[in-house]
């Protein structure tokens, strides 16, 4: 994934738009099916390495989206990380971050406990922890797919 650098940026490795903030880590999920196997990763901007990767597990890609977004939250939390921005593609998991809730329709079964489990300490973690991380919708349409995108769009 790592580049040589743009001429036009020097912050980062990655070939990003002048108006994308280099300092930041860019999050994505993917699902093969919906509900199906479900995994996301958050990658730094400024280096092109891939920060944390989890699953696959049974889930949605909206679930995914939330989960990626309160992950980074959590790790730039627990490093005493203050000066980074958090990029997703995803509306909806923007929202359910700024609510504090998942407001999934995954059906809850012994399938998908483990991943309730999760989804619960996430909005617990929002409920306790104050977030002042800028959240920012990464731009598709303008920018091309999320850097931490899994590449698997036909």
């Amino acid at each position: 994934m790592i580049q040589n650098p743009p001429d036009y940026r020097h912050d980062t490795v990655l070939p990003l738009p002048l108006e994308v903030k280099a300092n930041a880590w860019a999050v994505d999920a993917a699902c093969s099916g919906n509900p199906g196997p479900m995994e996301y990763r958050a990658i730094d901007l400024a280096t092109g390495a891939q920060v944390f990767h989890y699953g696959p597990v049974h889930g949605t890609n909206n679930i995914g989206e939330f989960l990626a977004i309160v992950h980074a939250l959590a790790l730039m939390d627990r490093q005493g990380i203050t000066d980074k921005v958090i990029y997703s593609d995803s509306y909806n998991a923007i929202l359910w971050v700024t609510k504090k809730q998942c407001k999934t329709k995954l059906e809850r079964t012994p399938q998908t406990e483990q991943l309730y489990q999760i989804i619960m300490r996430a909005e617990q973690w929002l409920r306790t922890h104050h977030v002042s991380t800028p959240i920012l919708k990464w731009e598709t349409k303008q920018w091309g797919e999320v850097p931490a995108d899994f590449g698997r769009k036909k």
